[in-house]
């Protein structure tokens, strides 16, 4: 049994909660694209941690975590996250790494900088960790894949070569300092003792393991809006976020994805840059900002400010829809007990004419909100486990929201615990 738990809109959408709840009766838990540019935050029974690469179900004895070949696997960051968690009590986890995993190089860290530093006020907003030039570099099939560590020969042959090739663009565009081929080698090598231990075939494991009954979440990051063919292109990541691309970077017949668990914030946030047209500003934007999350609304991986704004039917819709949608997880539901009443969008004014229809970028930018306004609930709703207790206008709030967006919220979050969580039936 294979389940997806992944992002509807821009990431942020509380994925890593989600993912650590449903792992406790999990067996495997992978992540199946992006690197370390963005993080899951995780409260639970050892405290708050912010994962990078890791899985969000690592927490748990039971299970084993996966890095699958569709990550962009920055080596140190990993080492570095497995002795976070484990210096905090976290028993060792079971850590396996595909060996056609590609590897974030150095070089790639730096060219994402240089090229940010190139583009000045014109820049896609990166976090600068290498991902645009790592995944550039894989599908111009000069990436380095964890299985390469393991070949000298052909090691040594293939640092000379692409280093030549990093060079030219360094000297002569960025004006920046070469690469030394021996002193990435050198780097290679020590990478190479790092990733060892944990090194094996991923697709033959995940097979044995459907084959033997085991269930599997794959973990996606971030969320539809930021895929490269789907979302606000081109300030996207730059590999798939879809639930269906959890196939190819796990290495798992795609017919084996059985739910598909969409999460969604009860309102919008966003970090980068890119069209968000449910977007507020000033002290309305610091208010949700400062309530919201666990100890407000910053980037698990930069800890940037989150551009905050209301739940967005029109994109949360589309969100769902290209995810392929079994089921909704609601998150953060709790965070907006505070307002007197809760704006809504519901579609988007654009050349005048109002649609419902996520549209394609050039059209987004110049789309302006048509809000619809529920009344609040005022009050605090930690704490309440079942649907039916929750507040008349808190429940009249997600039904609204559920008929816009036409996906089942079967699970709705009202605080960031692994306890905190409300099951119940859909009403569509």
């Amino acid at each position: 049994m294979v389940k997806a738990v992944v992002g509807a809109n821009w990431g942020d959408e509380g994925k890593g909660k989600i993912t650590d709840m449903l792992a406790e009766k999990a067996d495997i838990i992978v992540r199946f694209q992006g690197g370390a540019n963005a993080g899951h935050t995780i409260v639970n029974n050892y405290g708050k941690f912010a994962l990078h690469t890791l899985p969000s179900g690592v927490f748990y004895g039971h299970t084993t975590s996966v890095i699958g070949n569709g990550v962009a696997l920055n080596i140190p960051i990993l080492m570095n996250e497995i002795k976070s968690v484990t210096d905090r009590n976290v028993p060792m986890p079971k850590i396996l790494v595909s060996d056609r995993c590609q590897m974030v190089m150095p070089y790639h860290i730096l060219f994402d900088q240089y090229e940010e530093e190139r583009l000045g006020g014109k820049s896609f907003g990166s976090t600068k960790s290498g991902i645009a030039p790592f995944y550039s570099d894989k599908y111009a099939k000069i990436g380095f894949q964890v299985s390469e560590l393991f070949d000298e020969a052909l090691l040594r042959e293939k640092v000379v070569r692409v280093s030549e090739m990093k060079n030219v663009i360094l000297e002569h565009l960025y004006h920046k300092p070469v690469i030394r081929a021996e002193e990435l080698l050198q780097t290679l090598h020590e990478y190479r003792e790092m990733i060892a231990p944990y090194v094996c075939d991923v697709s033959a494991f995940l097979h044995q393991a459907l084959h033997e009954g085991k269930t599997i979440l794959l973990e996606g990051q971030l969320g539809t809006l930021k895929d490269p063919d789907h979302g606000i292109y081109p300030m996207v990541t730059s590999s798939s976020t879809l639930a269906a691309f959890g196939a190819i970077g796990a290495g798992l017949p795609p017919h084996e994805i059985r739910e598909i668990i969409t999460v969604c914030k009860a309102y919008s946030s966003a970090v980068g840059a890119g069209a968000f047209v449910s977007e507020i500003f000033g002290q309305e934007a610091d208010e949700l900002r400062r309530r919201g999350g666990d100890g407000g609304e910053f980037g698990a991986t930069t800890g940037r400010p989150r551009r905050m704004g209301w739940f967005d039917c029109v994109a949360s819709r589309y969100g769902c829809r290209l995810q392929g949608t079994t089921d909704v997880a609601f998150t953060v539901l709790d965070v907006l007990g505070y307002l007197d009443e809760i704006p809504v969008c519901v579609g988007y004014e654009i050349d005048g004419e109002v649609t419902t229809d996520f549209p394609v970028t050039c059209k987004l930018e110049k789309a302006k909100p048509v809000l619809e306004r529920l009344p609040g609930w005022k009050c605090d709703i930690r704490g309440i486990r079942n649907y039916e207790e929750l507040p008349e206008n808190c429940r009249n709030y997600v039904e609204f929201i559920e008929k816009r967006i036409g996906y089942p919220i079967t699970m709705v979050s009202n605080g960031p615990g692994r306890e905190d969580i409300i099951y119940r039936k859909s009403s569509l």
